[in-house]
């Protein structure tokens, strides 16, 4: 990093598939100063993982591929070292992603994650979204984009694995700012965090908090 030079803010949105996290992001992109880069999950899948390790970091819960479960805490850890080198050059980032530990094995990714990003200034937002609300979303499809979204059908009007996401990615729960998509739009939530980076900043942050996890789960 020059000398001089001041990170660049740091916006990670953390919810289940269909949850509006991408929206909240471009809002973000469109609306915020300066330049934001959108560092996210579907970027990153979409143009950075080879084909045959998909779905890489947008692994569902539950632990059914395990040869890719393997990989995925690199994958994340490269993702977020990415995060940081932008933010160190003072660019702003973006990253819209679905943490989750329902893996084969517990693999504390997280935790890891947080560590990756300490000294920089990062506001980690929990996106929560009621599972009517997603199935709403998911049935109305997205047009345009390969493979879609798992849809409800009248055996299981509420996939499984769509439940699993809801269960399992918001915990631990510990967030800076939550916003809820069912009651606030992309350009509402985007406000909101906009409010939030402004005002003085907490001691400890939740990624500060996330971060002392790392030490305990893990070794060094």
């Amino acid at each position: 990093m020059k000398s001089g030079c001041n990170p660049g803010r740091i916006v990670i949105l953390n919810g289940a598939p269909r949850s509006g996290k991408s929206s909240i992001a471009e809002a973000i992109q469109e609306t915020f100063d300066g330049p934001w880069m959108n560092l996210g999950v579907d970027a990153y899948m979409e143009r950075v993982m080879p084909r045959r390790y998909l779905p890489g970091i947008g692994l569902l819960p539950g632990g059914e591929l395990p040869e890719i479960e393997a990989l995925v805490p690199l994958f994340y850890a490269a993702l977020y070292e990415s995060v940081a080198a932008h933010s160190r050059l003072g660019l702003n980032v973006v990253a819209d992603v679905g943490h989750h530990d329902a893996y084969g094995e517990p693999r504390h990714i997280l935790p890891d994650c947080a560590r990756r990003l300490l000294g920089l200034p990062v506001l980690f937002v929990g996106v929560r979204c009621p599972v009517e609300t997603i199935m709403e979303r998911r049935n109305r499809g997205q047009p345009g984009r390969e493979g879609g979204y798992l849809t409800g059908s009248e055996a299981e009007p509420v996939p499984h694995q769509v439940l699993a996401w809801q269960r399992e990615v918001h915990r631990p729960g510990i967030y800076d700012l939550a916003v809820d998509t069912s009651m606030m739009t992309p350009d509402e939530c985007a406000a909101l965090i906009r409010k939030r980076l402004e005002a003085e900043p907490m001691a400890p942050t939740a990624f500060q908090r996330l971060a002392r996890m790392a030490s305990i789960s893990q070794p060094d």
